[in-house]
């Protein structure tokens, strides 16, 4: 037997030098035990033999894999480790145009590893697969293919395997080699493309999977920081790391491809509802894609909140409270086209949860079998539906803020000459509104005249006359939000008595020109509605508080002597009306405003600093804090105020007198005449509330001038700038409609016309028809 033995050695070691010689250099790098390495030098004389001959490459790259596949087939695990070391040390040194083929015969060799049942060898072939994935080919590749590649590093990153520790070391070999095949691939344009469907659908799932944990804790979600040792061996942190390198890599056009497998992923397995779990992902990749393209993203949520409108209302409140992260993370990039998108998009959600919430159910009927809505979860859908519009809005400019107001203003229902409302329509006001609330927090412009139109400020203003006590709160809400400029509004939150309004510290700018206009434009409107505000029975000690905070910021932001008189004229006519016993208002309605009025005179004469002028107020105060404390703001607008059953003896000295204060004032070159004239409300026919129909009727009905002053100058202001604004042939048309063309003959001759020409008259002038417009 050793005779044989040591003959087959010798026709073997014959043999042997008839081999090639890159076979024989392979064969050299392998020791007798496999414990004992790659024989480094033999491994030199390899590389050297693959630099100067690179066409002998190939057949080096086939050679071993052709030993590497028999040494898996006989678990010889330490020739498999040699074998693959050795590959990766020809991948690194050799760059040349024969690679290709060598690079074919090592995925080859990584496939078999990735195959075999063996987590060793899994992780084996990974980590040779992210070597070669860091290697920058100077030949392009045309036909190969990673397809195996992405199915199974994310087969491993779903693994589930029994040994915790194992099962980690494969999650995390699959997290590094779909790391690999992106950076292989995402700039190769000859690469099949990694941002296919077909390849995103199993890539961004598996990172997916692997950031949440299984208890559900988030470790994950802000901007990207350097993580410590210990953290880079977290298969999360790994995860979080290239997911946002994927991001990072998207251009414009793969965006959609990223983020459609993110809302699946999410759909398929109720992540909507936890909320953090989401808001986190999406922190990765608004922080992770290039600014310019957040919009998209945005898009696509919009989308998937109209997808899923028949949702639960937990799952649409999820997607909501993601669109409300996403918009505070783009506010520094772009919403780009889409911004009244969005908001058409959120308003029409806030109305279908309203409908469902009315009808407890998403299609309307009560069949047997049909979802039940639960209508707590929509109160709370509709709440982060508002607070996301707030979001929105924050992030744009002024001009688009104002724009989006009016498109808001212009999807709320107006009730018209009817103050009642189905229960529907008035819940859409309310949420509504509340919107707008969200929407002018904040909201501050140097031209109100023009940030301010009409368009918005009449129809908001129509609905403070509402009986709603919850509407006329947001309508006051909205008001001061956009009157208020120098943030002065949190200085008038209480109503009080204060002795010197200096530690307030307020801010007071000098009116502008455009802030006059303003006021001339609709200064008697923001009265008539301060007064009307104050005549309501339904109104409480909010809506006091937010009146009077409503004639503070007029004072400091937008007063003109004019208007400051108009302000006291309007205080004093408050007092009346508390004194009034025609309107039936309820005790605590008339303490409370004598107690309103008196906060804002002692306000306003302070700001006038006419020293007689304050006098008279500070005595009145006085007199009212030793005899009659209901009628101050610090004994009304509290818990539980003290009052009187009746308020029929409110005279003498505790009253602030109009000509007492007229006087003072007109010594102090203030408009004697105007502050001698009561203040009186301008009201559109009998009922106020017909003021409502002022936004829908377009002409205004002229009265004989027997009205007072204000009425008369209001009514002639309305004339003219509906005579500005109205197209042309609208003014012909109600023109002739009014005019007869060819009167008759008059016996008493001819008038001449403004303008030079010859007119019959038929009647009297005083008994002619004449138009509105033409009568000024």
């Amino acid at each position: 037997v050793p005779t044989k033995l040591l003959f087959a050695r010798r026709v073997c070691g014959c043999c042997g030098a008839l081999r090639p010689r890159y076979k024989r250099l392979v064969d050299n790098i392998f020791p007798e035990d496999p414990e004992d390495g790659l024989v480094k030098a033999n491994m030199e004389k390899l590389t050297f033999y693959a630099l100067s001959a690179p066409e002998k490459l190939d057949r080096i790259g086939a050679y071993l894999s052709e030993r590497l596949s028999r040494d898996v087939a006989r678990h010889r695990y330490g020739y498999v480790c040699i074998a693959m070391e050795a590959l990766d040390q020809l991948l690194m040194a050799c760059h040349c145009q024969s690679i290709n083929l060598f690079v074919e015969s090592f995925l080859k060799m990584v496939r078999k590893l990735l195959e075999s049942d063996k987590p060793n060898l899994q992780i084996l072939g990974t980590n040779s697969f992210v070597k070669f994935a860091n290697i920058e080919e100077d030949t392009p590749s045309y036909h190969r293919s990673y397809d195996f590649f992405v199915s199974r590093f994310s087969e491993m990153c779903h693994s589930n395997f029994e040994d915790p520790d194992i099962r980690t070391k494969i999650r995390m070999a699959g997290i590094k080699g779909l790391q690999g095949v992106v950076r292989k691939t995402v700039n190769d344009e000859l690469q099949a493309n990694i941002w296919d469907p077909q390849h995103m659908d199993k890539i961004v799932p598996s990172l997916l999977f692997n950031l949440l944990l299984i208890n559900n804790v988030i470790i994950i979600g802000g901007p990207p920081e350097a993580a410590s040792e210990k953290e880079k061996e977290s298969p999360v942190e790994l995860t979080e790391r290239c997911f946002r390198e994927l991001l990072g890599r998207a251009a414009y056009g793969n965006i959609k491809n990223a983020v459609t497998p993110v809302l699946m992923h999410l759909d398929n397995h109720s992540l909507w509802e936890g909320k953090t779990f989401a808001v986190c992902c999406f922190k990765i990749i608004m922080y992770s894609i290039q600014s310019q393209h957040s919009h998209l993203v945005i898009q696509q949520l919009l989308g998937h909140l109209d997808a899923n409108s028949k949702s639960s209302a937990t799952v649409r409140a999820g997607i909501v409270e993601v669109l409300l992260e996403a918009a505070a993370i783009a506010a520094s990039g772009s919403v780009g086209p889409t911004v009244l998108e969005v908001f058409n998009t959120l308003l029409r959600q806030l109305r279908l949860s309203v409908d469902y919430e009315l009808t407890g159910s998403y299609d309307g009927s009560t069949n047997i079998g049909t979802k039940i809505i639960k209508a707590h979860e929509e109160r709370q859908l509709q709440e982060a539906v508002i607070r996301t519009i707030g979001s929105f809005a924050n992030t744009l400019p002024t001009y688009q803020r104002s724009e989006v107001m009016l498109f808001i203003m212009g999807k709320i229902p107006v009730p018209g000459v009817h103050p009642s409302l189905p229960e529907g329509t008035r819940m859409i006001q309310v949420m509504l509104l509340k919107s707008l609330v969200q929407v002018t927090a904040g909201f501050q412009t140097t031209n109100m005249l023009t940030a301010l139109p009409s368009s918005f400020l009449e129809p908001l203003l129509s609905l403070s006359l509402t009986e709603d006590p919850e509407v006329r709160l947001l309508v006051l809400q909205i008001l001061l939000s956009l009157i208020d400029r120098h943030d002065n509004r949190p200085k008038f939150s209480n109503i009080s008595i204060i002795s010197d309004i200096s530690v307030l510290k307020l801010k007071v700018d000098k009116c502008s020109r455009q802030d006059n206009l303003f006021m001339k434009k609709h200064g008697q409107q923001l009265y008539r509605h301060i007064y009307l505000g104050c005549k309501e029975q339904s109104s409480g000690r909010q809506h006091y508080e937010a009146l009077f905070a409503l004639l503070g910021l007029l004072s400091v932001e937008l007063a003109n002597e004019e208007v400051v008189v108009d302000l006291i004229r309007l205080a004093l006519a408050l007092q009346d009306l508390a004194l009034s016993t025609d309107e039936a208002l309820p005790v605590y309605n008339r303490c409370a405003v004598h107690a309103l009025s008196a906060a804002y005179l002692n306000l306003i004469c302070q700001l006038t600093t006419v020293p007689a002028f304050c006098q008279h107020i500070h005595e009145v105060i006085e007199v009212r804090q030793k005899e009659s404390l209901y009628l101050l703001p610090e004994d009304v607008f509290v818990d539980n105020p003290k009052l009187p059953t009746s308020l029929e003896r409110v005279e003498g000295d505790k009253l602030f007198l109009q000509s007492k204060i007229t006087e003072v004032l007109g010594g102090s070159g203030y408009n004697t005449e105007r502050l001698a004239t009561p203040y009186v409300p301008q009201y559109i026919g009998n009922n106020p509330r017909q003021h409502f129909s002022s936004i829908i009727h377009f002409w205004l009905p002229l009265v004989d001038s027997v009205g007072m002053e204000e009425q008369e100058r209001e009514r002639r202001r309305q004339v003219v700038e509906k005579f500005q604004k109205a197209p042309f042939e609208e003014i012909a048309a109600h023109c002739g409609a009014r005019v007869k063309r060819k009167p008759p003959p008059s016996p008493s001759g001819t008038i001449s016309s403004g303008y030079g020409q010859s007119q019959s008259r038929s009647i009297p002038i005083y008994e002619m028809k004449f138009p509105d417009l033409c009568v000024y």
